[in-house]
């Protein structure tokens, strides 16, 4: 519907302008017109519900449901306070579309404050936002009540079904302070996310326990499977002792990458500061050689030449070998997609940066809250493959044959 404001109009309602606070301020124009016109949208609905103009005849054998004046409500707004006159009917039937019974917000102003949580504002600070934007008083009740709905959502993204197949998932956990069960403890947040058969990222979900171990992983994988998942290509994983082998038990043809960035991270943990470079720039030799046989000498000649000095570090590759070696079947373009889990890491350090001013979350669902709205903002710039994908998927499709779908639904 198209509305044509003509200029006499415009004339009228600018009559003695004479500052922007008399067009938008909170007594201003703006605000006015908007009281006004919800206002009339609600008596022209009080219209169709007794089905009859306020000046008109009811129709023969109508009930004796008539108007009934009108009552006073106040309305946070993006404007301000709103205080709106809603019209009443004497049967007390009358329910208003525009602004339904019981609510007191209008236009995004709930919005306004699930956006502000879910960039870690304090409850504190999303006061004092709403304070000098909107020139309302909110209390803490108020921020709650509106972001627990998200409660809900969370609940019903947790256990929504996924795909079948998935060619990559990253599994990692980070760590946050959370009080539970009336004692403050770390517990650590897993997150499972994955790359889809049309190359974009998904989180699959996030989960919760007093540390992170290969049991609950174990877990987590027996879910994903109830949810729908019936195989997974390529899992990348740091180096927690036991996780490969529940991969294994719930996805047996899967792949196990244990990521290098995780491997040169514990390697450096034996060198000091200023040998770092030169052992970074050897181990290089290993990661970045044409192919797995060439790394396998690359290391020979590594430990070689210092396991004297970090035998360690040599003899955790050596341990590691098997889990380490996988992506060398993928062409150079594609292995950083493979061997490390910097897409996942990149998420847990926007999940850091959002609750770096919360030292303490009163609840897991306050965690889980906070992460979900966070996951969300960021998945809408997941809207492109990753890099180099088509190379990838038609690598993927030649090596797993008949266990990668024909067709792509998304």
């Amino acid at each position: 519907m198209k509305n044509k404001i003509k200029d006499e109009l415009l004339d009228q309602l600018l009559d003695g302008y004479s500052k922007p606070e008399d067009l938008t301020g909170p007594d201003g124009l703006l605000a006015e017109l908007k009281k006004r016109l919800i206002t009339r949208v609600m008596e022209a609905e009080l219209n169709t519900h007794l089905g009859y103009d306020k000046h008109g005849r009811k129709a023969p054998g109508s009930d004796k449901n008539a108007r009934n004046g009108y009552s006073q409500k106040t309305l946070r707004s993006d404007d301000g306070k709103l205080t709106i006159k809603v019209p009443r009917d004497r049967a007390g039937e009358f329910e208003p579309v525009i602004v339904p019974k019981h609510q007191r917000h209008f236009d995004g102003f709930d919005e306004a404050i699930i956006s502000l949580y879910s960039r870690g504002l304090s409850v504190r600070e999303i006061q004092e936002h709403l304070k000098e934007i909107y020139k309302v008083d909110v209390s803490p009740m108020l921020i709650s009540n509106v972001t627990e709905a998200v409660s809900e959502e969370v609940r019903e993204w947790q256990s929504r079904p996924l795909d079948t197949v998935y060619p990559i998932v990253y599994f990692d956990a980070i760590v946050a302070k959370v009080r539970h069960e009336g004692r403050v403890s770390n517990r650590a947040i897993y997150l499972a996310l994955a790359i889809r058969l049309d190359g974009c990222k998904e989180l699959l979900g996030m989960w919760s326990s007093a540390n992170e171990g290969s049991r609950f992983w174990l877990n987590i994988f027996t879910e994903l499977k109830n949810r729908g998942v019936s195989d997974i290509l390529i899992c990348c994983v740091d180096g927690l002792v036991g996780l490969p082998e529940a991969i294994e038990t719930v996805f047996p043809q899967a792949k196990v990458q244990l990521c290098i960035v995780h491997m040169l991270r514990n390697s450096f943990r034996y060198v000091s500061w200023k040998e770092r470079k030169q052992v970074a720039e050897e181990l290089k030799n290993v990661y970045n050689a044409p192919t797995a046989e060439a790394a396998k000498v690359a290391l020979e000649d590594f430990r070689q030449r210092y396991d004297t000095r970090f035998p360690a570090i040599g003899r955790s590759w050596e341990a590691h070998w098997e889990r380490l070696v996988p992506f060398f079947d993928y062409p150079p373009e594609i292995r950083k997609i493979i061997y490390t889990t910097n897409a996942i890491e990149s998420l847990n350090s926007s999940f850091r940066k959002i609750s770096r001013h919360r030292n303490l979350f009163p609840t897991i669902d306050s965690l889980f809250k906070l992460f979900y709205l966070a996951a969300r903002n960021i998945s809408n710039k997941w809207t492109r493959p990753v890099r180099n994908w088509p190379a990838a998927l038609n690598r993927f499709t030649i090596e797993f044959g008949d266990r990668i779908p024909h067709h792509i639904k998304r």
